[in-house]
């Protein structure tokens, strides 16, 4: 909520100082990702995040729990007059340091997108949206009609990187 609503330093404090990041738009430090939030907010894309209550899993000591909260990214560039919605879960690690919960890291796995057209239909460029997983091919040609390309692929329903990710956390929670 507070990256749709421009709330900058309550969105930074969300995140330990090492907390990081990965998404489709942005890898890195938390830090750097209110940063590029920013940019985004200035320009023509807008988007809501529409986020659900989280499973939780703690470790044995209670000091460190993953959480997964299903949730849904609604975007509109507003120029393009073209849109979409993508269902994603946000998988997070966090942290109780000096006692302060934080997020440690913070990464999405998307399971489904869709277009939307506020104004009517528009064309959609057929060489991009081929590039990307299906799960997330209109968010992708959404955010890179806006100026935001995408490095790499991301996780996505089943995949070999959601596994990785949910075992990476599962080693780190043993921890």
């Amino acid at each position: 909520m507070h990256r749709d609503l421009g709330e900058w330093e309550q969105l930074r404090d969300l995140f330990h100082p090492d907390g990081t990041i990965e998404i489709t738009r942005f890898e890195g430090l938390a830090s750097d990702f209110v940063a590029g939030s920013m940019r985004m907010g200035k320009s023509d894309l807008r988007t809501k995040h529409l986020i659900a209550a989280p499973a939780i899993t703690f470790s044995a000591s209670g000091s460190k729990p993953i959480l997964e909260t299903n949730a849904m990214i609604i975007a509109e560039n507003v120029k393009l007059n073209i849109g979409c919605e993508c269902h994603n879960r946000f998988y997070y690690m966090a942290e109780k340091r000096d006692g302060v919960w934080r997020l440690v890291r913070r990464q999405s796995i998307y399971d489904m997108g869709t277009f939307t057209f506020p104004l009517g239909l528009v064309e959609i460029g057929p060489a991009v949206v081929p590039k990307y997983p299906r799960e997330y091919a209109t968010l992708a040609y959404l955010l890179e009609k806006s100026g935001f390309p995408l490095q790499r692929v991301f996780a996505t329903r089943g995949s070999e990187l959601e596994q990785k990710i949910k075992h990476d956390a599962k080693q780190w929670l043993a921890v």
